[in-house]
C-alpha cells in the first residue's frame, strides 16, 4: 500500500478511554436512576451521533438539557483515571515517524480538550496537524476530514484514515480514503466487521498489516 499520509482518529483509537467512556455514562445513568450498562452492551450500542447513543441506552433527551448533559459528561470522563494511551500508540507513532510518513488525527473531541489531552499524553510533535471539533456534542467528523485534507493538500486515495467506529469507516469513505480499523475501542470486532473495511484486534497488528 503507497501511503502519503495517515489520519488517526483519537478516542479509542490511540487513546484508550473506552472503560473512562463507560463509567462516565454510567455514573450519568445511575445519578438519574436508571439501569446502568457493561462493557459488552455498551461497545454494542455506542456510536455517533451521540444523542442516539444515549437514547437507546435509557436517557430521556426529551426532559433533559443536552448542554449540561454534554458538560456532565466531560466532567466525569476526564477525571476518570483510566485514561491512557493505548499499550502500543506510542511505538507505532514512532515507526511511521521514523518511516517518514506524516501523520495527522481527526477527532470528535472538542479541540481545546484534544490539544490539552495530546499534550498531556506527549504526543502532539507526532502530528502535522491536529482536528477537532468546536463543540462537546460528538457530531460527526466529516466536515473536518474535507477540511484536514485541504489544508495538508492530501490526494485521498494515499491516505489511510485509522480509526475505532463505524463512522470512522463512513468518514474514509465520503472522503475517499483508505479505511483500516482497530477492535479495541469503542466499538466491538462484530460490528466493525460489518463495514467491510480491515479490522485489526490492536495497534501491534499494523506494521505486519503494512508489511513494514
Amino acid at each position: 500500500m503507497r501511503l502519503s499520509h495517515i489520519i488517526w482518529d483519537w478516542n479509542g483509537t490511540l487513546l484508550d478511554d473506552t472503560r473512562a467512556g463507560l463509567n462516565a455514562v454510567n455514573a450519568m445513568l445511575d445519578a438519574r436512576g436508571l439501569p446502568m450498562i457493561d462493557l459488552d452492551a455498551y461497545r454494542e450500542r455506542f456510536g455517533f451521533p451521540v444523542q442516539d447513543f444515549y437514547r437507546a441506552i435509557g436517557f430521556r433527551l426529551e426532559s433533559e438539557d443536552w448542554d449540561a448533559m454534554a458538560c456532565e459528561f466531560h466532567d466525569r470522563f476526564l477525571s476518570d483515571t483510566t485514561l491512557r494511551l493505548h499499550e502500543h500508540a506510542l511505538s507505532v507513532l514512532t515507526l511511521f515517524r521514523q518511516t517518514g510518513v506524516p501523520q495527522s488525527v481527526l477527532s470528535a473531541s472538542e479541540q481545546s480538550i484534544l490539544d490539552d489531552m495530546m499534550r498531556d499524553f506527549g504526543v502532539s510533535h507526532f502530528f502535522d496537524a491536529m482536528f477537532g471539533t468546536d463543540n462537546l456534542y460528538g457530531h460527526s467528523k466529516l466536515d473536518l476530514g474535507h477540511a484536514l485534507l485541504q489544508r495538508l493538500t492530501l490526494q485521498p486515495e494515499n491516505v489511510l484514515l485509522v480509526g475505532d467506529s463505524l463512522h470512522d469507516h463512513e468518514v474514509a469513505t465520503a472522503l475517499g480514503t483508505r479505511c483500516l480499523l482497530i477492535a479495541q475501542g469503542h466499538q466491538s470486532h462484530s460490528r466493525l466487521a460489518r463495514s467491510g473495511s480491515p479490522v485489526l484486534e490492536d495497534l501491534a497488528q499494523i506494521p505486519a498489516w503494512l508489511n513494514l
